[in-house]
This record gives structure tokens, sequence and C-alpha cells, in this order.
């Protein structure tokens, strides 16, 4: 039976942030963001959801949840997930302590 532990809810959550921030925020991201907005106008929704955290963040967990939920007890997802937690809390850490 499938279910999602705790363990899981927090690597699914930094999955989570740590896409959200590279979409919205991240300069090697930069070329999608301006190309969205040259192809579907600067002041477009499409434009805007790409530059909005809150607004990613939905999409973007819409995507991880149910492979968190079908794959979170997997060696592949918890590898995948935990270095991309990781990479969130580091950044984190850095602009924190810088």
């Amino acid at each position: 039976m499938n279910s999602m532990n705790v363990v899981v809810f927090l690597l699914a959550l930094g999955i989570t942030c740590r896409i959200t921030r590279f979409i919205t925020k991240d300069t090697l991201a930069a070329g999608f963001r301006s190309w969205t907005a040259d192809r579907f106008g600067d002041d477009s929704k499409l434009a805007y959801v790409v530059t909005c955290g809150w607004c990613t963040s939905i999409w973007v967990s819409g995507a991880v949840v149910p492979l968190a939920y079908l794959a979170g007890s997997t060696v592949a997802f918890q590898s995948v997930a935990l270095v991309l937690t990781l990479s969130y809390l580091t950044g984190v850490a850095s602009n924190w302590l810088d």
C-alpha cells in the first residue's frame, strides 16, 4: 500500500521549494522566464506565474505530490529528493549566514 510518511512529506517539500526557487529566481532559468515573457507577453498570466513563487509552487507541488505518494519509498526518489532538499537548505543557510 502506498502512503506518505513524514520523511517523504519533508522530502517532497524540499523538492517543491528547490524547483520553485529554480524556476522563479535562479539565473540558469532566466532564459526560460524571458522566453515565456517573449512568447506570451510581459503582462501575461503565464509570465507572471513563472516569476511568482506562490503561483509556481502550486504547479510544482501538483507534480511532486503524486510522485512522492507513488514512489516515495524508493531509493531513487529519496536520493534525488535528498539532493534537491539539501541544495535548497544550503542556499537558505548561505543567504542567512552571508
